[in-house]
């Protein structure tokens, strides 16, 4: 199993020097990439401007967003573009996750409705690879760089899971533990074949972390913050939350036997010491 670190993009306060401090730790370590979360309505980072820097200071980490919010980029064909532009830049090194979005706020502050997403991102990312394969859309010709990489699609309901059994290249699981990842994995497997889909497909998990001292009091103040739109999931998420050395490892062991592909480990707070005490605790 892989593993990749989750920038801190969305955590309070994160200085931009710690981002990019981040990205050139994580390739010059063991972990094979560097990842960003998607949110609008909040004091964070944007992911795919956080992206593009990455892969402007690294040279061998992978470059994963997990996830993207697909309808709020309306646009279709200006995403398709900065992400085949990232793509192109990183030498190839991106993958996008993407998923439907349950924020209200996010999309009132977009002004794009809720209802329909699901159909809205299916149908995006048919014209997105449609534009990275050379569609001309145009007097010039296509909009390129031709330069598409793997979608990852997101989401635990039945019709995400579906929906990225059907035109995904894989699924991501969201940070809500390793029981809750291997049912939904078990669930894509299963469409994926019921598609007619041929190969194996990539299964992808997020996990947050925390350690050091205070590493339970780290994990609270983020998470239940992070969440508090949805207070019985903020529990949850924060109850498989791995908090201390030994916590952290037990988790890795136990989404590596669920048979996830790719880990990402996204830390609670955006202190460079978090990191390396990560390395630490895994002899990377």
């Amino acid at each position: 199993m892989l593993i990749s670190i989750g920038l801190p993009t969305t955590v309070p306060n994160t200085p931009q020097s710690a981002v990019l401090e981040w990205a050139q730790a994580v390739d010059q370590s063991g972990f094979s990439g560097v990842a960003t979360l998607e949110r609008l309505v909040y004091d964070s980072y944007d992911s795919l401007t956080t992206l593009a820097a990455a892969a402007a200071v690294t040279k061998r980490a992978k470059l994963l967003s997990a996830v993207l919010l697909g309808p709020l980029h309306k646009n279709v064909a200006l995403f398709a573009k900065q992400v085949a532009t990232i793509n192109k830049l990183s030498g190839g090194r991106l993958t996008v996750g993407v998923a439907a979005g349950s924020r209200p706020d996010d999309f009132n502050a977009s002004g794009v409705a809720m209802a329909g997403r699901g159909g809205r991102l299916a149908r995006q990312i048919e014209e997105a690879r449609q534009i990275w394969g050379g569609a001309r859309r145009g007097f010039a010709g296509a909009i390129g760089p031709s330069a598409g990489p793997p979608v990852l699609l997101g989401g635990h309901s039945a019709a995400a899971i579906d929906r990225a059994a059907r035109i995904g290249d894989g699924w991501i699981a969201g940070g809500g533990g390793a029981d809750m990842f291997h049912a939904g994995a078990e669930k894509f497997r299963a469409a994926w074949r019921d598609h007619g889909r041929s190969g194996t497909p990539r299964v992808v998990a997020l996990s947050y972390f925390s350690l050091g001292s205070d590493a339970a009091e780290l994990a609270d103040e983020y998470l239940l913050k992070y969440y508090a739109f949805a207070p019985p999931y903020a529990r949850m998420v924060r109850a498989t939350t791995p908090a201390g050395a030994a916590a952290v490892r037990e988790t890795i062991e136990k989404f590596d036997a669920a048979g996830c592909d790719e880990l990402v480990l996204s830390p609670c707070g955006h202190d460079i010491a978090q990191l390396r005490t990560l390395r630490e605790t895994l002899h990377l």
